[in-house]
């Protein structure tokens, strides 16, 4: 490969809660075990060189006062957009920056639903959309994710319609690729999501910021060009920071094609005052989404592919009891533990303590609206997965208890 995702980085001190923050309550690494940071969604590889050498190139002009987005950045996300997802006729005007997929959340629900009224999602729940919806008074209604005999999770188009309609919901959020599952919809799935959405008169919030990083084969269908009346009822959210572990830099952007609901969200965004880019957040996704960026990502998306694909096959090897549904797209694992801790008698609060206890700094999954489970980050080198599984084979997992 030309990039490098073998060696592995020493971020302490380096600003980064993936290796600073213990994410659980009276948790701790004991002696001996150094820290393996598979909690939060935030890669441990170096990002693509190009994004480095675009911010460098700005930095040596020392001016930094107040600026407009140049035309290359919305070049740059009109050409990604049509590389990546097959998007045609893309222009700048459908374009919004945001300082994040939240804010943009957060803006909408405040332009299309008032305090009190009820919101559609998905369970499980990013709970960041969990955060979103309590901070801003909003109810949460969930249509739960059911796995088939595959174990690949599903939705339920006959629930959706029946929560919408009996809660008179009117704005729904919507997650492609899906976070926690790892799955990318197929077409056919998302068109069969949008028509209970149109029946019920929904706005849809569609959270998009997993897709670049879709697995092995699978390719992600962006909402909004599954149907005329889809591109006209969605506000598609994306951003260069998941793709490129650019979170510290801030900068995500909606497309919004429909004049009414663009007007209304910008508007919101706008009202603080603080929805506006850093000149070197706009540098950087310049750089990204340049061909070199893509190089990047294609040997990303195979190492996660790789990471993610031993994973699934050592858990089913070696952790009796402890069910996973290969993801298709973003680099999260969501476990489900139940039947092991029935057979062991071991609580989940005690199961992840113990793998934190070794050094494996995974991540409570039961916020995320699902009973006995745990969510992993495998966007590590392969050299830190493996080493992770083998000390919750030989010192959480084992079968001896």
């Amino acid at each position: 490969m030309k990039y490098d995702f073998t060696s592995v980085m020493d971020r302490r001190g380096k600003d980064s809660i993936a290796v600073e923050r213990i994410p659980f309550p009276d948790a701790a690494v004991a002696e001996g075990f150094d820290r393996i940071p598979m909690w939060v969604a935030d890669m441990n590889f170096p990002t693509a060189p190009s994004i480095c050498e675009h911010m460098a190139e700005r930095i040596k002009h020392p001016a930094f006062g107040y600026y407009d987005a140049t035309k290359e950045y919305y070049d740059s996300i009109i050409s990604w957009q049509k590389r990546r997802n097959g998007v045609e006729g893309l222009t700048k005007e459908a374009i919004g920056y945001e300082n994040g997929v939240l804010g943009c959340v957060a803006a909408a629900l405040q332009a299309f639903s008032a305090p009190g009224e009820a919101i559609l999602v998905h369970s499980p729940t990013y709970v960041g959309f969990t955060g979103t919806l309590n901070e801003n008074g909003r109810k949460i209604v969930h249509s739960e994710l059911k796995r088939d005999q595959d174990g690949i999770w599903r939705m339920d188009y006959d629930d959706m319609d029946q929560k919408l309609r009996e809660n008179h919901i009117h704005l729904a959020i919507f997650c492609t690729p899906h976070n926690p599952t790892g799955r990318v919809w197929e077409r056919e799935e998302i068109e069969r999501a949008m028509e209970v959405y149109k029946k019920n008169d929904c706005v849809v919030i569609s959270d998009e910021i997993w897709s670049d990083l879709t697995l092995g084969d699978f390719r992600h269908i962006p909402t909004q060009t599954v149907s005329e009346d889809a591109k006209n009822r969605t506000i598609a959210i994306y951003a260069p920071t998941k793709t490129f572990n650019l979170a510290g830099l801030i900068g995500s952007y909606h497309i919004v094609y429909n004049p009414y609901l663009r007007d209304r969200l910008r508007k919101q965004s706008g009202l603080s005052h603080y929805n506006s880019m850093n000149v070197l957040s706009m540098h950087a996704l310049i750089g990204a989404y340049g061909q070199e960026g893509e190089a990047w990502l294609e040997e990303l998306r195979q190492v996660l592919t790789e990471n993610t694909g031993w994973a699934c096959r050592y858990i089913a090897e070696h952790f009796e009891g402890v069910e996973a549904a290969c993801p298709q797209g973003t680099y999260m694992l969501y476990l489900d533990c139940r039947k092991w801790c029935e057979k062991t008698g071991v609580s989940m609060d005690d199961l992840i303590r113990s793998g934190i206890r070794v050094g494996v700094i995974w991540q409570d999954g039961r916020p995320f609206c699902h009973p006995d489970t745990i969510r992993m980050n495998l966007a590590l080198p392969f050299s830190r997965v493996k080493e992770a599984f083998e000390r919750l084979e030989k010192y959480v997992f084992h079968t001896d208890r």
